[in-house]
C-alpha cells in the first residue's frame, strides 16, 4: 500500500491562516454535532410526545391529525427535509420572517434550519414510540384514571404517560442515537459538523484516512455515552412487571 500515513497533521496549523490545527477543525465539528443533535432531540421528544398522544386519543380528528404528521415526515427523504427547511420554507414565510432569515448569518441559518428539521424529523419517529408505550398499556389504566374523576388530559399526564415512557426507554435510545447519525446529513445545507470537517480536512491535506477515523472514533465516543446514559436511565425507571422490570 503506496499511501503515506500522517497522523502529525492533525497537529498541523491550517493552511487557511485561522489560529487553529486541523485537530481544532474537528474538535470544533464535534461540538457543532453535540450542539444540533442535543437541541434537535428536546423538540423531538416533546413534539414526538405531543402527536404520540394524538395518535391515541379516542377524538378521530386529531388522531389523524397525528397520523398525517407521521406520514408526511417519515416518507420524505432526511436529506430533501433539509434542502426545504433552509431553501424553500423561508419563501412560504411572510415577508418580514423571510427576509429577517436571510438576514441571519449564515452558520445561525445552518444551525436553525438543521435543528428544526432534525428535530421535526425525529419526532415523527418517536411519536410512534410513544403511541406503542401507551398502546402496549392495559386498557385498565385509562379507565381507572377517568373513573377516579380525572380528565382525558390528566390521565395521560399522571396515568399512562409516566408508565409508556419507562416502557419504551429501549427504543428511545435507538432514536436518540439516530439523531447524532443523521445530523451528518446537515452538512449538505453547509453546516460545519463533524462529518463536513472531515470532508475539509480531507480537501486540505489529502489525509483520507486519519481524517475519517478520527471522525469514525469521535461518532464510537459519542455512541458509548449515549448507551450508558440510557442504560442507566433504564435502570432507574424500571418498573416491576414490565419488560425489563425486576
Amino acid at each position: 500500500m503506496s499511501y503515506h500515513w500522517n497522523w502529525g497533521i492533525l497537529l498541523s496549523p491550517v493552511s487557511t491562516g485561522e489560529p487553529t490545527t486541523y485537530l481544532g477543525w474537528l474538535i470544533s465539528g464535534f461540538w457543532v454535532t453535540i450542539t444540533v443533535s442535543l437541541a434537535a432531540w428536546v423538540i423531538a421528544l416533546i413534539v414526538g410526545s405531543l402527536f404520540g398522544v394524538l395518535r391515541t386519543v379516542p377524538n378521530k380528528w386529531l388522531s389523524g391529525i397525528g397520523t398525517v404528521y407521521v406520514g408526511i415526515f417519515r416518507n420524505i427523504p432526511l436529506i430533501v427535509q433539509f434542502f426545504i427547511w433552509y431553501l424553500v420554507i423561508p419563501e412560504l414565510l411572510p415577508a418580514s420572517i423571510g427576509t429577517w432569515f436571510k438576514q441571519l448569518p449564515p452558520n445561525a441559518q445552518f444551525f436553525s434550519s438543521a435543528i428544526i428539521c432534525l428535530g421535526l424529523f425525529t419526532a415523527a419517529r418517536v411519536c410512534e414510540q410513544v403511541r406503542s408505550g401507551i398502546n402496549a398499556l392495559p386498557r385498565g389504566q385509562r379507565a381507572a384514571g377517568l373513573a377516579m374523576g380525572l380528565t382525558q388530559w390528566q390521565t395521560y399526564r399522571y396515568v399512562l404517560l409516566p408508565v409508556a415512557y419507562r416502557i419504551i426507554v429501549p427504543p428511545l435510545t435507538s432514536e436518540f442515537l439516530n439523531i447524532f447519525k443523521n445530523s451528518a446529513v446537515a452538512s449538505t445545507i453547509g453546516l460545519l459538523d463533524l462529518s463536513a470537517q472531515a470532508r475539509q480536512l480531507v480537501d486540505y491535506t489529502a489525509q483520507t484516512y486519519e481524517s475519517f477515523i478520527a471522525v469514525t472514533l469521535a461518532y464510537v465516543i459519542i455512541n458509548l455515552v449515549v448507551m450508558q446514559l440510557m442504560r442507566w436511565v433504564e435502570r432507574k425507571s424500571r418498573l416491576p412487571g414490565y419488560i425489563g422490570g425486576k
